[in-house]
Parts: C-alpha cells; sequence; structure tokens
C-alpha cells in the first residue's frame, strides 16, 4: 500500500493528485523551485521539498534530485503528473530502482513510446493505422509536420508549407524539444490538413485488463496545444468509436501498458492514422472522469499497488467540455506577473494551479486552471462553462478568457464542426471596448474611495462645489465616463465596500448597484495599484486604465524600436548592425515557458542598433533592436 507520495511536478496537476490522495487518506510531498516556493501546490502538500542549485526551468527535469527529494521525504510511491519528467523512462527506472512505487507504466513501454517514430513502427506492425514518416531533408511533399520525437503538448511541433523554410524550422524544432524535454531529436510526417484531433482513454491493470474509456475531442488548439477539450467527439459515429477503441487497446497490448495512457489519432472522414501514446494522464483528462464517473488519479494508484480493475469499464453519461485558462494574449504570448483574484463561480469543476495572489512566472506553462462544464448535454455542458467564464473574476495577468468565449459562442463550435485549423480558420478578434455602464460603475466606485479616504468632511460628495462649473467626469484610456449629473434614466443604488476582496492599502473593492430604465444591474469594481481597474458585471467583465491628473514622465523609446512582448531570454539574435532586412524578418528568439518566439522587423529598413545579446534575461517592454525603416522595401543585399 501507498503510504506517502511525492508528485514529481508542479502547479495544478500536483494540486489534482494531492486531492485525490487527501480522500485516500495518503500523505502527500510536493516539490518546488525558487520560483514556486509561495506556489499553492506546495502549500497544500503535508511536505514540500525545496530543489535547489538549479535553475527554474530545469528544476523539476533533475532526476537525481528528485529521487534524492523522496529520500529525505520518507515518500514510498512516485506520481510524475504531465510535461517534464512524467514520460521519461530513465526516470522511471530511477524510481523502481530505488526502491519506490512508480505511479505509471513500466519504463518499457515509456521508451518503446518515448521515440515517436520507434512508437509508430511498433504500431504499424501492431495493425494501428500510421501516417508515413518523412526524410527531413527532403520530405518530398507539403504542407509537413515537424514533430519532437519526445514529449508533447506541443512543443517541438512546427507546420511547413514552404520548402525554403523548413531547415530553419527543424532546428528550431529541436532546440524547444531539447530545452522542454531533454532530448533534441525531430522527425516530419505529412500534414492533414481539416483533421480532427481525436484521443481515446485507456487504463490496464498488471493482470491483462484494457479498458478503452471513450474518446476525447481536442481539435481546438493553437500552437498545436490543446484550447477546449470535450468528451465524447461531436463527430464520432459508433462505428468509429469501436475502431478508435480496438486500435487503442491493441496499441496498449501491443507495449505491455498498465496504469493511464491515452493513444492520440487524427481521424480526417473515415479515415484514422495514429498520432502518439502519451505515457501519462493528460491535462484533459477530467472531462472523461465526469462522463464516465471514475477518478482516474485514484485507479492510477490502485493499479500501481497491484489492483484488478473490472472486466468492463463503466458506461458514458453525459458530455463535458474543458477550456484551458492561459496566461496570455491573444498573439498567444504568455504573460507573467501578479494574478490579484482568481474567483470562478458556477456549475462547473476547477481544477487549478493558482489562487487570488498567484505569481505567474515566466519560467513555467501559461496554463492558470482548467474549467470543465459537465451536462446532460452538450449544449447544456457549453452553456455551464460560458457562464462560468463570463462571470469569473480574473484580475492581474491577461488571459486567454475572451478567446474561450468567442470559441464556445461561435455557431461552428456549437455544431461540432471543428479540426486542428480552427483557430486559424475562426482567429479570436480583439475584445470590445469596455462598455459605458462599466466606466460609469468604475467611476462611482473610485469617486466612492476618495470620500471614503479623505481625512476630513467625508460626507461631501467627491468634487463637490457651491457653484457647478461642469460635470464631474472619470477619464480613461479606453473611454471616459461623466457620472454627476448621472446619464438619463439612470439611478445609483448602492455603492458599498467589498471587504473580502484583499487590494492592498493602494487598491479598492466595491459593488456598485446601477438602475437604468428600470433594470438594475450590479457591478464588482476592484483596483491594485496596478494603474488598472477591473469592472466585472452581468454582460462580462471590462479592463480600464485611468488617466492620472498630473501624469508621471515617460520614458520616450526612439522610433523603430522593438520592444519585448514578454519577459524572457534572449536565445539567438540573427541581424547586426547595419544589416538590412525585410518585413517579417525575424531580428532575434526569445525563450519564455520553454517555448520560442520571433521578433520580427514590423517593415524594410536597417538595423540601426542591437542591444541586447545571447543568454540576456530581458523584462516585457524592454527595447531589443530599432529598425529605421526605409522605402525600398528592403531592396539589395539583405537578411531573408
Amino acid at each position: 500500500m501507498i503510504r506517502r507520495l511525492l508528485v514529481a511536478n508542479r502547479g495544478e496537476i500536483a494540486r489534482r493528485v494531492f486531492r485525490t490522495c487527501r480522500e485516500l487518506g495518503v500523505e502527500t510531498v510536493a516539490l518546488y523551485s525558487d520560483a514556486d516556493a509561495d506556489a499553492p501546490h506546495v502549500a497544500e502538500a503535508d511536505l514540500a521539498v525545496r530543489l535547489s542549485g538549479v535553475k527554474p526551468a530545469g528544476t523539476y527535469l533533475a532526476i537525481d534530485r528528485v529521487i534524492e527529494a523522496c529520500r529525505v521525504s520518507g515518500a514510498d510511491a512516485v506520481h510524475p503528473g504531465y510535461g517534464f519528467l512524467s514520460e521519461n523512462a530513465a526516470f522511471a527506472r530511477a524510481v523502481l530502482d530505488a526502491g519506490l512505487t512508480w505511479v505509471g507504466p513500466p519504463p518499457d513501454a515509456i521508451a518503446a513510446m518515448g521515440s515517436k517514430t520507434g512508437a509508430k513502427r511498433l504500431m504499424a506492425e501492431a495493425g494501428v493505422p500510421v501516417l508515413p514518416t518523412l526524410d527531413p531533408a527532403a520530405p518530398g511533399e507539403f504542407p509537413v509536420l515537424v514533430k519532437a520525437s519526445a514529449g508533447g503538448g506541443g512543443r517541438g511541433m512546427r507546420v511547413v508549407r514552404d520548402p525554403a523554410d523548413l531547415a530553419r524550422q527543424v532546428e528550431s524544432a529541436r532546440r524547444e524539444a531539447e530545452a522542454a524535454f531533454g532530448d533534441g531529436g525531430v522527425f516530419v510526417e505529412p500534414l492533414l490538413e481539416r483533421a480532427r484531433h481525436v484521443e481515446v482513454q485507456v487504463l490496464a491493470d498488471g493482470h491483462g485488463t484494457v479498458w478503452a474509456l471513450g474518446e476525447r475531442e481536442c481539435s481546438v488548439q493553437r500552437r498545436h496545444q490543446k484550447v477546449v477539450e470535450e468528451c465524447p467527439s461531436p463527430a464520432v459515429t459508433p462505428e468509429l468509436r469501436a475502431r478508435l477503441a480496438d486500435a487503442a487497446v491493441r496499441a496498449a497490448r501491443a507495449i505491455g501498458y498498465t496504469g493511464a495512457g491515452t493513444v492520440e489519432f487524427l481521424v480526417a472522414g473515415e479515415r484514422v492514422a495514429f498520432l502518439e501514446v502519451n505515457t501519462r494522464l493528460q491535462v484533459e483528462h477530467p472531462v472523461t472522469e465526469l462522463v464516465y464517473g471514475v477518478d482516474l488519479v485514484r485507479l492510477q494508484l490502485e493499479v500501481a499497488e497491484g489492483a484488478r480493475l473490472p472486466e468492463a469499464p463503466p458506461e458514458p453519461r453525459g458530455h463535458a467540455v474543458e477550456a484551458r485558462l492561459y496566461a496570455e494574449d491573444l498573439a498567444y504570448l504568455p504573460q507573467s506577473g501578479v494574478l490579484h483574484r482568481f474567483e470562478v463561480a458556477g456549475a462547473v469543476r476547477v481544477d487549478a494551479g493558482v489562487e487570488s495572489g498567484s505569481v505567474v512566472s515566466p519560467h513555467y506553462d501559461p496554463m492558470l486552471a482548467k474549467i470543465v462544464g459537465y451536462g446532460a448535454t452538450r449544449g447544456e455542458a457549453v452553456r455551464k462553462l460560458a457562464s462560468a467564464l463570463r462571470g469569473a473574476r480574473l484580475h492581474g495577468v491577461t488571459t486567454n478568457r475572451d478567446m474561450l468565449l468567442q470559441i464556445l459562442k461561435n455557431p461552428a463550435f456549437e455544431r461540432g464542426d471543428t479540426h486542428t485549423g480552427f483557430l486559424d480558420e475562426h482567429p479570436p478578434a480583439p475584445p470590445p471596448p469596455p462598455g459605458a455602464r462599466e466606466a460609469l460603475a468604475a467611476a462611482l466606485a473610485m469617486a466612492r474611495a476618495g470620500r471614503d479616504r479623505a481625512p476630513v468632511l467625508r460626507s461631501l460628495p467627491s468634487g463637490w462645489r457651491n457653484v457647478r462649473s461642469q460635470p464631474r467626469t472619470a477619464r480613461f484610456e479606453e473611454t471616459e465616463a461623466t457620472y454627476d449629473p448621472l446619464p438619463p434614466g439612470t439611478v445609483v443604488v448602492a455603492v458599498t465596500p467589498l471587504p473580502a476582496v484583499r487590494t492592498g492599502s493602494d487598491g479598492g473593492a466595491y459593488r456598485v448597484v446601477l438602475e437604468t430604465d428600470g433594470v438594475r444591474r450590479a457591478f464588482e469594481v476592484c483596483w491594485y495599484g496596478d494603474g488598472k481597474v477591473y469592472a466585472d458585471g452581468p454582460e462580462g467583465a471590462a479592463v480600464l486604465t485611468p488617466v492620472p491628473r498630473l501624469p508621471e514622465p515617460v520614458e520616450h523609446v526612439a522610433p523603430g524600436s522593438l520592444l519585448a512582448p514578454m519577459p524572457g531570454s534572449v536565445l539567438r539574435v540573427e541581424v547586426e548592425p547595419g544589416d538590412r532586412v525585410a518585413k517579417g524578418t525575424p531580428i532575434l528568439v526569445l525563450e519564455a515557458m520553454k517555448m520560442e518566439h520571433a521578433v520580427t522587423a514590423p517593415a524594410a529598413g536597417v538595423v540601426a542598433t542591437v542591444h541586447v545579446e545571447k543568454g540576456r534575461q530581458v523584462d516585457a517592454g524592454a527595447v531589443l533592436a530599432v529598425i529605421r525603416e526605409s522605402d525600398d522595401d528592403g531592396a539589395g543585399a539583405q537578411r531573408p
């Protein structure tokens, strides 16, 4: 029996495993880097071990330090979570060699699937349909997909349509795969466009029983990473479901699999092609748990203890849809900083790695939480999920909430008409500017805060004059709101403090109730001293930027300056001062959260200066280089 379990991971998945352990009475051990010292998963564990002497990005990849953490904490079992070392056969062997229980598949099974090219050969021999592997130097057809041989999650993956771009993208994929998985191997295969990404959850015990727990539709992706997942797929027929389940079970049996895993496929019409086996629990496992009424983590632990599964899996009921909430902007660039407020209410499941006050680090994946709606029908599940997202209190770092809501409301998504190019076909639009009601609520809350903090005469209205000469108006960068006199037909019902919301000495939180033309609406308005005001109302959320009465001097940057879009490390500088560049030419490459992000020339010109070098850590907004624009579209000798 497992007595004390160490989770060799962080964030949301560590908290998810701890939750099941608490229900089973299993003691828990967390690992943490210096960057994660105050993270929620550390506070929730019974014991926590600091992994020192390693840069934050590599902390959770240090096998020897993880094994030592097991020794000093007295852990007798290890759960790898997902990502990091979860699909590392050497780590699984090290755990077993240390006399510990490994909550995962046998190392040989991990090794067999660790190389995706080798995995494809094994699957073909087992009768599982596969795509051909192409020569990376001369694939013979385009478009193609470059993929990391080890790991998943979109890391080390590139779509290449132009043969001239192949070598550069292969090298970029190698570097990203090396950073994410410690293995820079990549391979190339044909790109099936408008195909669906469908995966089957498998669970196997050590006594010969293998379950196929239905399929998950994971086609809505950005940067080859899943964004919205659901179970079951709206496009899979009973006949296709049986084919997928049969292929998944054959794949599991072919490698002697035990524990929880996922067999992934591309589905184009009736064509099915094997993608990979993820030898771990998947991020999107909650949708399967809700539909099948199981706890996959509990089953993982029981299988690791030698238990037998029932002969047949439970029957599915209902529909579940999951949305991944990321700290990122509309360009999919990761964001970091303080998450001042994180509250998600409604009839949904929330698996989060953060809480109010958490610091989102630039060192790790930007996923904040998974929010899952479940209902008797797909429409009910989507409605619950959309309602929870719309009403969530998300203050601080920028998130992809607006994009998720656009996806859920898209008619094509409502029809179930999705594929891996869905977001290319339906790119997210910028959110609308803050509405007049949100701006008015923010203005009234800030005016009330001014009076509440006034040292004298607090009972007087803000800005009171014996003889009024002009209306009182709050100005924001996005809009402005006149709050005295009020707009016609508007009545202020209440403006009251929200003492439960922690905003710090420079902040404030108020509930504002407005009645307009006989309809009452309640708003929560909060600010935290970061220059933003967050107004949450029945129609959604708005972020406003107050214009200060006496603005501080600002530092102006030279025209043509390229600014860092997020904090990160300079991985590579592609140009030198004096180089002529065309629009779109890569100037340098930043690495953040284990992903590469190219910074390109916004227009043709000449590189005037380069302010950084390889290895430099930069903050968001730092000047990286200056491009002096030219009128000749970059003609002449130039960087391509």
